[in-house]
């Protein structure tokens, strides 16, 4: 995993494409990285699960708690209680293990934490199958550790969509069971960053209709029309990042043994 304050690159290119790939990448980084929020306060993943202790006695049991209700789900692999519980232990287990350095760095998604994030996202998509009333507590939590995924632990271009289109997904949930200034906020912010700008657009009204009072309905649309540029920019930089990655691959096979490395032929 990368060390604090170092960020992978999306593509591993070599020769005259690396620096703009370089470039490109961080300015991916710049527009994820430390959009939240504006207007509704940053997310305490903390606070969110009722347990800000992020110590590796806290993963343990977290750890074997989930071991336990998976254990469980080999019985009763459609129990969408043990599902939801499997789902909060293994993200709870992930948020564990974020190492933070400092407040002016970006935290590491270790190794350990991405594992148990995959394990339960792999369980709530379960548990939305076997569930008609999904829970918005769970729904929130989801939808904001993929989000810090989509700015800090994403290592490609690939990865950051779809976790944005996880936390998205997520959120609705949310917005929909719990709609509010904030929910509806953080919805928009979501899809404007999936390029779904209608949809952030309808979201960005609704949480504007829940403001007390003109005036602050004024504001948070200011700061959500902010957003959005962000996100069109956003957009702008990924499809040039895409460009690049096929203009690498086509450079790749067109000299497949060129710039390995930097090696000779004969090293």
């Amino acid at each position: 995993m990368a060390s604090s304050g170092e960020r992978r690159l999306v593509f591993d290119t070599r020769g005259k494409r690396k620096h703009v790939v370089r470039v490109v990448y961080a300015i991916l980084a710049l527009l994820m990285g430390g959009s939240l929020f504006l207007v509704v306060g940053p997310v305490n993943i903390g606070a969110l699960i009722g347990n800000s202790t992020s110590t590796s006695s806290a993963s343990k049991v977290l750890d074997e708690q989930a071991e336990k209700l998976e254990r469980q789900l080999v019985k009763t692999p459609n129990d969408e209680q043990l599902l939801l519980a499997l789902t909060r232990a293994r993200i709870n287990a992930g948020n564990s293990q974020i190492e933070t350095v400092s407040e002016t760095e970006a935290p590491t998604i270790t190794t350990e934490a991405r594992e148990d994030f995959e394990a339960g996202s792999r369980a709530w998509s379960r548990y939305l199958k076997q569930t008609d009333e999904p829970s918005p507590t769970a729904a929130q939590l989801v939808a904001a550790t993929f989000f810090q995924l989509a700015e800090t632990g994403s290592s490609s271009l690939a990865e950051i969509e779809a976790n944005v289109e996880k936390a998205a997904s997520a959120q609705r949930i949310v917005a929909e069971q719990r709609p509010s200034l904030g929910s509806l906020s953080t919805l928009a912010i979501y899809e404007y960053f999936g390029g779904e700008f209608a949809a952030g657009d309808k979201a960005k009204k609704q949480a504007a209709a829940k403001a007390p009072a003109k005036a602050e309905a004024s504001n948070l649309e200011k700061q959500l029309a902010e957003y959005r540029k962000r996100a069109v920019q956003f957009q702008k930089s990924a499809k040039q990042v895409a460009k690049q990655a096929q203009e690498a691959s086509k450079e790749a096979l067109q000299n497949p043994f060129g710039g390995i490395g930097g090696s000779a032929a004969g090293e």
